[in-house]
């Protein structure tokens, strides 16, 4: 059983994309989209070919240069989305594909990034298996996605209300997957050298429709803005090589952790 219909998300996209306005709504992908970028920057290589994944308006590669990133391929379930992608310094090919069935051959990138897609996906797992499969030995994947506690403020007034009228409540918000199991999966896709961190970005809207009300009486600010807090999941993700560096074998120490207490104790030659 799928949660997201992918059709129906397509269609979302293209929607989105034709406002006229759309420009207005891209704050979080920018903020995120730079955030992702940093990571990259952390790692201090050259990529001579990165796939973005989800990648819409090139919300990442906006903020990347070429002297990081060689070529870059940009894919998107929606075309109209990916027709208008923001331009960049990087040398770029758009294709048009689905974020679970990645029409890419095995060990074909050295980076792959990915900023607020997958958190629509319906297989996750298969999805970062994909990933990891399309990357080379000792490429890395840098992503982020939407986390478990994103939009609590919404989530929880709305199962107060219905709570209060209809003496129970139904999920109104989409899934998300929570911190604790990203390693898990990234581990289970072959991953190594794993890195997981969280980011809450909070944003304030000057205004409500009805059916927030509750939302503004229970977590409304001082100047009646409402807060909305998005969790982000950060994840960096190495395929392995052997070139890599490698945990010591178990039992190989020479030192045990009870002789580190001595190591600041001053010998007797010191007290004379």
């Amino acid at each position: 059983m799928n949660v997201f219909d992918r059709t129906m998300k397509k269609r979302q996209k293209d929607w989105a994309a034709a406002l006229q306005d759309r420009h207005q709504f891209d704050y979080l992908r920018d903020e995120v989209g730079s955030r992702v970028a940093d990571r990259v920057y952390d790692v201090a290589r050259t990529f001579p070919l990165a796939l973005d994944i989800g990648g819409g308006k090139s919300h990442i590669a906006e903020h990347l240069s070429k002297e990081f990133v060689e070529r870059l391929f940009l894919s998107d379930i929606s075309e109209t989305t990916l027709k208008q992608r923001r331009r960049s310094d990087i040398p770029t090919h758009c294709v048009l594909a689905d974020e679970e069935f990645l029409p890419f051959k095995e060990n074909t990138f050295d980076l792959v990034v990915s900023s607020l897609s997958l958190h629509w996906i319906n297989d996750l797992p298969g999805a970062l298996k994909q990933i990891h499969q399309v990357l080379k030995p000792d490429g890395v994947f840098i992503g982020a996605m939407v986390g478990g506690e994103t939009l609590y403020e919404l989530r929880c007034s709305l199962q107060l209300a219905e709570t209060e009228r209809e003496g129970g409540f139904s999920p109104h918000v989409s899934p998300y997957t929570a911190v604790t199991d990203l390693g898990n999966l990234l581990g289970q896709a072959g991953f190594n050298m794993l890195t997981v961190d969280i980011d809450e970005i909070q944003v304030h809207y000057p205004g409500i429709i009805e059916v927030m009300t509750d939302l503004q009486e229970m977590y409304g600010n001082e100047d009646g803005s409402i807060p909305a807090t998005f969790e982000i999941l950060y994840m960096i993700g190495w395929k392995p090589h052997e070139s890599q560096a490698k945990p010591a074998k178990r039992g190989s120490a020479t030192v045990s952790f009870g002789d580190l207490s001595r190591i600041s104790q001053p010998t007797n030659r010191d007290k004379s």
